[in-house]
């Protein structure tokens, strides 16, 4: 149980940005494809949905959450994976929220390459694109056990589809999935 929490509690930054771009989809600052709309070998390289404010919101996102974090750490005791008193914050948020995304937009790459569309669901991919993108950019500066990593795949992975769902009946999503 003490693993589970302190991943869970480690990653919630990298989750948050994983919902910005959803959740600031009306935002109309720096609203444009990642890919700036060209295609490779006909297929778009990521998609209309991966935009500079989803990255640009969601990093920002993350960044002030680990601020939250460390406001809130000495309250946490052991759970704290990290020493939110001595690390870069602002580094740390970065990590998780660039990480994140940098996961999801590899997974959108490699989706359109297996002829998938946008918002297409491809399990378990989408459901944790985001938690290994995290996971890898935050490792520079955490060190994760094995079980903590498979406990943070299965239990992000099992909250995608209901963060989703929630999601579609705040009309924050056009589809449930």
């Amino acid at each position: 149980m003490h693993d589970l929490i302190t991943i869970f509690w480690f990653l919630l930054p990298a989750g948050m940005a994983n919902m910005a771009p959803i959740i600031f989809n009306r935002l109309p600052l720096l609203n444009v494809p990642v890919d700036f709309g060209r295609q490779w070998r006909g297929k778009p390289i990521f998609g209309p949905h991966k935009t500079y404010r989803g990255f640009f919101v969601g990093v920002v996102l993350a960044i002030g959450f680990v601020y939250l974090q460390k406001w809130l750490a000495p309250h946490i005791g052991s759970y704290n994976l990290v020493n939110y008193q001595t690390i870069n914050l602002i580094g740390l948020g970065f990590l998780l929220g660039f990480g994140a995304l940098t996961g999801d937009l590899l997974k959108s790459f490699a989706k359109r390459r297996v002829g998938r569309r946008s918002g297409q669901s491809w399990v378990p991919f989408d459901q944790i694109d985001w938690v290994v993108g995290a996971l890898v950019a935050s490792s520079l500066v955490a060190n994760f056990t094995l079980q903590q990593v498979l406990l943070a795949l299965i239990v992000f992975g099992l909250l995608h589809p209901v963060s989703n769902l929630v999601g579609y009946a705040l009309k924050f999503k056009p589809n449930k999935f």
